[in-house]
């Protein structure tokens, strides 16, 4: 008698003890410092971190009280009930202007990202007057974080670094990936064949976003979370990116 295939199970764990993070410090070295007290990183695991704790080791901060808001930012401002110094600094971490209307404003970021208000955000940041930018090169970031955590561990941990995107036809917020660094963000079923026989010709799993969302089930929004290790996913190692998940603009039917 064959032995029972294992049954597939993942398990997420919430990393607590992180402090507050302000620019300039070891992010890499805080988080691995929490984790080695709550729950020790074992070969295997997938470290997901929010940007945010990223961005303001990074001092990817903006006191608004320095902006001076362009006539655009200030009659959009003043017809939807915003501030126009928060709409002005999207408005310049923008590359394109994919839709303003009815309070929304929708940017392509410098990195190729597609989301609200350009990555640029208030929440979870100390200070009425300050901004959260997104990381200036979040796979960069992803690489470091990888680097320092295999020096210290001796063994490889893919990372990634998520933010919180809308998705057009669906309400709600979903976590998704927005750096990667030691797996390969997509599984490609492409020539495989499901259990009847028929062959998979578009078949292109965003694993990294999946493994991003899962992750914020256990991270909250409000708990001070902002970092989980998943255990149990068998990634595909490899130098990955997640700008491998940004749509090619020619294959892209929203522009």
């Amino acid at each position: 008698m064959s032995a029972a295939t294992p049954q597939p199970a993942l398990q997420i764990f919430g990393v607590d003890g992180i402090p507050d993070v302000r620019p300039g410090d070891d992010v890499a070295a805080m988080i691995l410092d929490a984790a080695a007290t709550t729950t020790p990183l074992q070969a295997g695991d997938v470290l997901v971190i929010t940007h945010k704790v990223v961005s303001k080791a990074e001092g990817q901060l903006v006191d608004m009280r320095t902006v001076e808001p362009s006539p655009l930012a200030i009659e959009w401002a003043q017809t939807w009930d915003r501030d126009p110094r928060q709409i002005e600094v999207a408005l310049r971490e923008s590359k394109r202007i994919v839709r303003m209307d009815r309070g929304v404003l929708i940017c392509e970021t410098r990195h190729g990202f597609i989301c609200a208000n350009a990555g640029v955000d208030a929440s979870n940041v100390a200070g009425d007057d300050t901004l959260c930018l997104l990381p200036h090169d979040p796979d960069a970031s992803a690489r470091h974080i990888a680097t320092v955590a295999a020096e210290r561990l001796g063994f490889a941990v893919p990372i990634i670094i998520s933010d919180s995107f809308g998705r057009p036809w669906r309400f709600g917020i979903v976590n998704i990936a927005i750096g990667v660094a030691g797996l390969l963000p997509l599984s490609d079923y492409r020539g495989q064949t499901d259990p009847y026989g028929r062959e998979l010709h578009v078949s292109i799993l965003a694993v990294a976003d999946e493994l991003a969302s899962a992750a914020e089930l256990v991270m909250n929004k409000i708990d001070r979370r902002p970092v989980a290790i998943i255990r149990g996913y068998p990634w595909q190692p490899g130098d990955g990116k997640a700008s491998e998940l940004i749509i090619d603009p020619a294959r892209d039917l929203f522009r």
